[in-house]
């Protein structure tokens, strides 16, 4: 097991980072969600566990820190940073919904929401089909879509955009 914690964990550590990295700047620019979103999540929670491999390793190295001041103003910080977003959410935890729009949008069948878009419910679920939820129905609820594609919900949103009429 020593091995294995010195030639290993630091580099998984490294390469995981910069993956998470990576993809953290993609989904903040919005760029490839659906691409980043899973990989981004799963990823960083398999860097878990060589963390915590690098900190067995060198947990006496690592206590040294724990008494030096900046340590204290780091976690303070982190701390701040954190609440700062718990509270700027509404202190709500778990997932939240898209607004009442969105909502009204996705529990639409391709038939009833064509109109507000100006196209033909047949050029909706083409355009539909086209992206990838080939299971889109003229009297199908678009959220359905999401549910049985196992596709992120922003390639539902890019779909209906370009089936949209100028």
């Amino acid at each position: 097991m020593p091995f294995l914690l010195q030639r290993y964990a630091t580099p998984m550590i490294v390469g995981l980072f910069v993956v998470s990295l990576v993809s953290g700047v993609a989904l903040f620019f919005h760029f490839g969600q659906g691409a980043f979103h899973g990989m981004h999540e799963w990823l960083s929670m398999v860097l878990m566990a060589p963390f915590i491999l690098h900190l067995w390793r060198n947990w006496r190295p690592m206590t040294a820190y724990f008494s030096k001041p900046a340590f204290g103003v780091s976690l303070v910080l982190r701390g701040a940073a954190a609440l700062a977003f718990v509270f700027a959410s509404g202190g709500a935890v778990g997932r939240r919904g898209p607004p009442q729009l969105a909502l009204a949008v996705v529990h639409a069948t391709p038939a009833q929401l064509a109109p507000a878009l100006g196209a033909s419910p047949e050029s909706l679920v083409a355009a539909l089909k086209a992206h990838v939820f080939a299971a889109a129905a003229l009297d199908a609820p678009i959220a359905d879509l999401v549910a049985s594609s196992g596709h992120y919900e922003g390639a539902l949103y890019a779909a209906l955009t370009s089936a949209a009429a100028p």
